[in-house]
C-alpha cells in the first residue's frame, strides 16, 4: 500500500502526504487548500536548498480537490484545512493509498464586513441567522443597523463546497446537520471573499484569517 501525505490546517492546517518510492520522481505534485497555497509555494521555492534534484509544483483548488487528487493518485501531497472524512480515507485505502496526516499549522476563521458597516461584534447565533438554510436575518435593519451605501439586503458571501473553510464554518456555525441558505455568492478563494466584501457595502463573508 502506497503511503501518502495530507497536510492540513485546522482551522487545523495539515498535509496529506504520499511517501515517495526509492526511485522518486524529480517532480512532486502538491495540491489543495487555498489557506495553505502560499505557504506551500514558499516551501516549494525553498526546497531546492535541501535537494536541488527535486522540484515541487504547487496548485490550489480547495481542500476537497486536493484530497480527491491524492486519492486518485495524481498528486503526492494534499493540503487541507480540515481532516479527511472517513469515506475519503476508506476510498484512498481502496485505491492503494495510505494517507498520513501532518499538522503544519493552525488558522483562525475570520468574518468580514465592509469598512463602513458599523457592526462591532456578532454572535455565532447571529451568523447562523444570516447563513442558515431558513435565514431569520436577511437585512441589516433586522439587527438595528444602517449601512451607508447599502440598500439594506445582506449580500451573503461564502466559499465553494470543496473548501475546508466552507466545511469548518458549516460545522461550527450551522451545526453538523445544518445547511447553508440558498443564494449565497460562493467564492473560489479567501482573496475573492475579501475583495468582494471590500467593494460591496451590504456584504458579509468569511475565510481563514491567514
Amino acid at each position: 500500500m502506497k503511503p501518502k501525505i495530507i497536510l492540513t490546517t485546522t482551522l487545523l492546517v495539515s498535509a496529506l502526504l504520499t511517501t515517495m518510492a526509492p526511485q522518486a520522481r524529480t517532480l512532486i505534485q502538491n495540491k489543495g487548500s487555498d489557506t495553505l497555497v502560499n505557504v506551500a509555494q514558499a516551501w516549494a521555492e525553498a526546497y531546492p536548498t535541501v535537494n536541488p534534484d527535486v522540484a515541487v509544483a504547487v496548485s490550489g483548488g480547495g481542500s476537497g480537490t486536493g484530497i480527491a487528487a491524492m486519492i486518485n493518485g495524481t498528486v503526492d501531497i494534499a493540503n487541507a484545512s480540515r481532516k479527511m472524512k472517513t469515506k475519503e480515507m476508506d476510498l484512498a485505502k481502496k485505491n492503494g493509498q495510505s494517507p498520513v496526516e501532518h499538522v503544519v499549522g493552525y488558522d483562525a476563521l475570520a468574518v468580514f464586513i465592509h469598512k463602513d458597516n458599523p457592526v462591532k461584534s456578532m454572535s455565532l447565533a447571529q451568523l447562523k441567522d444570516i447563513y442558515g438554510r431558513d435565514p431569520k436575518v436577511t437585512k441589516w435593519s433586522y439587527m438595528g443597523i444602517t449601512v451607508p451605501g447599502c440598500k439594506d439586503k445582506i449580500v451573503v458571501v461564502s466559499r465553494q463546497n470543496n473548501s475546508g473553510t466552507y466545511v469548518y464554518f458549516k460545522e461550527t456555525v450551522l451545526g453538523k446537520k445544518g445547511k447553508y441558505r440558498q443564494g449565497t455568492l460562493d467564492m473560489h478563494g479567501s482573496k475573492d471573499v475579501v475583495d468582494l466584501v471590500e467593494k460591496t457595502p451590504c456584504a458579509i463573508g468569511y475565510s481563514g484569517l491567514a
